[in-house]
């Protein structure tokens, strides 16, 4: 057998986005998957993969969410502590 090369192909960083950006697009996104599963239910939806995307794709801006509150209040924390 030939020797094969393995290329691991990384995903492109995403810009950082604000807690209040984040929490728009996140019910833009919700929005998306409630038409997308009533067309799904209706029978008009000609690629139903789009829900598991789109199901992904709100857990990720949850992640994303919680990791702002969290640098967020860990930031606030520090600033008190540096006060004292």
């Amino acid at each position: 057998m030939a020797d094969k090369k393995t290329t691991k192909v990384s995903k492109k960083a995403e810009e950082v986005k604000t807690l209040a950006a984040l929490q728009e697009d996140l019910v833009k996104l919700h929005a998306e998957n409630l038409e997308s599963r009533k067309s799904h239910k209706q029978g008009e939806l000609v690629n139903p993969h789009v829900l598991t995307v789109q199901r992904k794709n709100i857990a990720r801006i949850h992640t994303a969410i919680a990791v702002a509150i969290k640098a967020e209040a860990t930031s606030n924390v520090s600033a008190k502590e540096e006060e004292k």
